[in-house]
């Protein structure tokens, strides 16, 4: 389980930051794992208090972020395998967050095609959820399916260990620990309490009637329609077809007829109702009493809000949600678009995204890039915007986000163009390829880097067609079947133990730096261990403690810091 959990997280780039005691993946050993096993066993284990640091938020306020020292990563990623294992099979498929082949794509998907005809969108969003977690409520969930008290005791001494800030500590009352490898299970364990509540209780309270009752002036027109084609007055019935393209054919107040459906991302919820707006009210109101009184968490009230499909569009994981209303695009004779759900790019998101790359009201050049090769420029700004793009291709409106593209070609030419003082035609010329896509052959920019007896280094930016995707992919590559699995590289290299640099069978350790650039020391010869890593392109070298404490001895890499 310990190797498992350490070939998980050794490759992430948080692993060579250091937490309050500065320990890093470097030094990993079969030794340590020992060690830790045993502490586990006899219950002297403890977590340390994570060194606290603070990021921004897109609102201009902070989120805090805990750094955990290295040990304590690797024994919460031992228990976030245990708990997925154990309730990843009983969590609801309305739970998109943190899970396997799951994300924000698939949640999206569920709404679009599911929640035709929706009135209206209840959008709640819980305030400052993962740091308000209850511990008591929390364990007590826990307690109920894991009756392993050394187990449950591990998890408080988790949840309570405290922080550092500014070298003073501080208690954690409640919440769980932000950064930490298993907050996201936990969360999703804790949350799935709403689920339940949302399913078994809401749901079939608010959802009744197999169809609407028929709309009667829809009926009385149809009978129109039917006797103007009797008496052969063609006028007459085209014009009540007309009129009949503006009526609903169902009722749109019956009594009888209900729909409530619901979605959830960590955090952040979304509810689908077709009824009344004091219904709407209603359900709003007893998600909040609910969260208060069981969950001990409150709805965030500038959040958390009641919008009209048709009219409005909700907010839910970065997109807008919106209603079709159109009485004019028929298919095969029939509206085609009245009642189904829209997915949009929000204008606001276009706006900041252009931000970055402006510089007096028009796109600039980026000058912290000038002094990167041509390759890296392209690759830095291709990676960003097929980031963005590749998000919002779900979208109706994609072709929007045209203008980013024009903006930060711009930039990206004009960076080129000031690293090689030349003119922005001159690098467009240059670096312009033509490649071939789904939707045919498409313009890009890219670079390429010949490499002796292996494929050339390419690198591109643009060249996905601004169109509408509908399903949403996860490319998670299928597991091997366990008898051919051979698991990580490193890990055999570890079990083997024997030391890659001088080749002695014996206790080993992980050497681990954190890039392969931090091997190259401007003005200095390279080590023979810097050699060997940097010649097998591996940021990991298995060696004998003698190696190990030459190697930083010569040259420390294990407190280098972001």
């Amino acid at each position: 389980m310990y190797l498992l959990a350490y070939g998980r997280l050794y490759s992430n780039h948080g692993a060579m930051t250091p937490g309050a005691d500065g320990e890093t993946a470097d030094g990993m050993s079969l030794d340590k794992i020992g060690r830790i096993i045993d502490a586990l066993r006899h219950e002297r284990y403890r977590f340390k208090p994570v060194k606290r640091t603070y990021i921004p938020k897109k609102n201009g306020k902070t989120r805090p972020l805990g750094l955990p020292p290295w040990s304590d990563k690797l024994v919460s990623e031992v228990i976030r395998l245990l708990l997925e294992a154990y309730y990843e099979p009983t969590f609801s498929g309305r739970s998109h967050g943190f899970r396997p082949r799951r994300g924000c794509h698939t949640a999206l998907t569920e709404v679009a095609i599911n929640w035709t005809g929706t009135v209206w969108f209840i959008e709640g969003d819980i305030s400052d959820c993962f740091g308000s977690l209850d511990h008591g409520v929390l364990l007590s969930i826990l307690a109920e399916k894991i009756h392993d008290g050394r187990f449950l005791r591990l998890l408080r001494n988790m949840l309570q260990v405290g922080y550092l800030e500014d070298w003073e500590w501080n208690a954690t009352l409640s919440g769980a620990p932000q950064g930490g490898v298993a907050s996201p299970v936990l969360s999703n364990i804790y949350l799935d309490r709403l689920d339940k509540f949302v399913e078994k209780v809401l749901i079939p309270e608010y959802t009744r009637g197999k169809a609407r009752r028929h709309n009667l002036e829809y009926k009385k027109v149809q009978y129109a329609i039917a006797q103007a084609r009797k008496h052969g007055d063609r006028t007459q019935a085209r014009h009540l077809r007309r009129r009949l393209r503006g009526l609903p054919a169902g009722d749109p107040q019956d009594p009888g007829y209900r729909r409530l459906r619901y979605s959830r991302y960590a955090d952040d919820h979304l509810l689908g109702f077709i009824g009344p707006k004091a219904e709407a009210e209603q359900i709003k109101q007893r998600l909040a009493v609910f969260l208060r009184d069981d969950l001990k968490l409150e709805l965030s009230e500038d959040k958390t809000l009641i919008t009209h499909a048709r009219t409005g569009a909700a907010r839910y994981l970065g997109y807008e949600i919106t209603v079709r209303h159109d009485q004019h695009k028929l298919t095969h004779g029939r509206r085609s678009l009245n009642g189904g759900i829209a997915l949009r790019v929000p204008r606001a998101v276009i706006k900041t995204k252009c931000t970055p790359y402006f510089q007096l009201g028009k796109p600039e050049h980026r000058p912290w890039l000038k002094n990167l090769a041509d390759h890296e420029i392209i690759s830095t700004y291709g990676a960003e915007y097929r980031g963005i793009i590749q998000y919002y291709l779900l979208a109706g409106d994609v072709w929007r986000l045209d203008r980013l593209r024009w903006v930060m070609l711009t930039s990206m030419l004009k960076t080129l163009a000031a690293k090689h003082r030349s003119s922005v035609t001159k690098m467009a010329n240059k670096y312009k390829a033509t490649i071939d896509t789904p939707h045919g052959p498409r313009r890009c920019f890219e670079a390429r880097v010949e490499r002796e007896g292996r494929q050339p280094l390419v690198t591109r930016f643009g060249g996905i067609p601004l169109r509408q995707q509908k399903r949403a992919v996860i490319n998670d590559r299928p597991l091997a079947p366990a008898a051919r699995r051979k698991g990580k590289e490193l890990i055999h290299r570890l079990r083997a133990n024997r030391c890659e640099l001088c080749d002695e069978r014996t206790t080993v350790q992980v050497h681990q730096v954190r890039k392969l650039a931090d091997l190259h020391r401007p003005g200095r010869p390279q080590p023979a261990w810097a050699q060997l890593m940097a010649k097998r392109r591996r940021k990991t070298l298995v060696v004998c403690s003698p190696c190990h404490d030459l190697i930083h001895a010569r040259q420390p890499t294990t407190t280098t810091t972001e």
